[in-house]
C-alpha cells in the first residue's frame, strides 16, 4: 500500500513538547563570519534551549548576545514520517549563582570528555515546527520528505 503525507504545521507549544523528546539537536550560529552548525545535545529548562559548551565559538555567541538558530528532529526514512522544529533566538551565558545550581541537577552532559564550564541557554523568541506523517491508504503523490523544508 503505497501512503500519502500530510504535512501539518506545529504550534509553539507542539514545538516544545516535542523537543522534549529527544536531547540532540544542532546548533547554528557564526564562526569567523560565516555560518556554522553543530550537534549538541541539549535540555528544554524554563521553555528555553540549553546546552553546556566548553568555549569557542558558541561560548562566543552566547557572550555577545547574538541571534543563533537551534534545530532538532525525529524522522523514519522507511516511513518517510517524522518532525523537524527550528527556534531561533538571542544565545546568552547563564551566570547566576542560583541558575547554576539548579541546572548542575538535570542530566547535560558533554559526549566530549574535558571540562564543559559554561551553560549557555538559547532564547526561545522564534519557534516553528512542522510534522510529515503517513495518511494511510491514499495513493503517493510523490511528495517526500525532503519536501517538509520546500512546503
Amino acid at each position: 500500500m503505497v501512503m500519502q503525507r500530510e504535512l501539518e504545521v506545529l504550534e509553539r507549544d507542539q514545538c516544545l513538547d516535542l523537543l522534549q523528546t529527544v536531547h540532540v539537536g544542532r546548533l547554528v550560529f557564526t564562526e569567523q563570519a560565516l555560518p556554522a552548525v553543530q550537534p549538541v545535545n541539549f535540555r528544554l529548562w524554563h521553555g528555553d534551549i540549553v546546552i553546556r559548551v566548553a568555549g569557542g565559538e558558541k561560548l562566543a555567541a552566547a557572550t555577545d548576545n547574538v541571534v543563533v538558530a537551534f534545530e532538532a528532529d525525529e524522522l523514519d526514512p522507511d516511513l518517510r514520517a517524522g518532525w523537524s522544529v527550528t527556534v531561533v533566538g538571542h544565545a546568552q551565558l547563564i551566570t547566576d549563582a542560583n541558575d547554576l545550581a539548579k541546572l548542575s541537577g538535570i542530566t547535560l552532559q558533554p559526549w566530549v570528555t574535558g571540562p564543559h564550564d559554561h551553560y549557555v541557554r538559547v532564547l526561545t523568541e522564534r519557534v516553528t515546527g512542522r510534522r510529515l506523517r503517513p495518511l494511510i491508504g491514499c495513493a503517493d503523490t510523490g511528495n517526500h520528505l525532503g519536501d517538509m523544508a520546500t512546503a
